[in-house]
C-alpha cells in the first residue's frame, strides 16, 4: 500500500498506558486507491546525507485540517 500525506496544523497529545503524553501532528491523505486516511505522526527523520535545511523548511508548511480531522479530540488515550 502507498499513502500520500499532507501536514495539517492540528496537533494532539497521545497518552500511552505508561502515562506519558506524546505530541502528534495529524496528517491527511489518501491511499494509492483513493481511500481517505489520517495519520498521527510523532516523529519524522531525514537521512544524514539529505538536505535537512530544505526538509525543515518544507515541514513548516501545513494546511488547516478538514472538518473531520478538526473534530478529533486534542487528547487521545491508548
Amino acid at each position: 500500500m502507498k499513502v500520500t500525506l499532507e501536514s495539517t496544523s492540528k496537533v494532539v497529545d497521545i497518552r500511552f498506558p505508561s502515562g506519558v503524553d506524546v505530541p502528534a501532528r495529524v496528517w491527511e491523505g489518501k491511499t494509492d486507491t483513493g481511500i481517505p486516511v489520517h495519520c498521527f505522526i510523532t516523529r519524522v527523520a531525514v537521512g544524514r546525507n539529505e538536505d535537512q535545511s530544505q526538509f525543515e523548511t518544507e515541514l513548516l508548511e501545513c494546511r488547516e485540517p478538514s472538518p473531520d480531522v478538526a473534530a478529533i479530540p486534542m487528547r487521545f488515550i491508548l
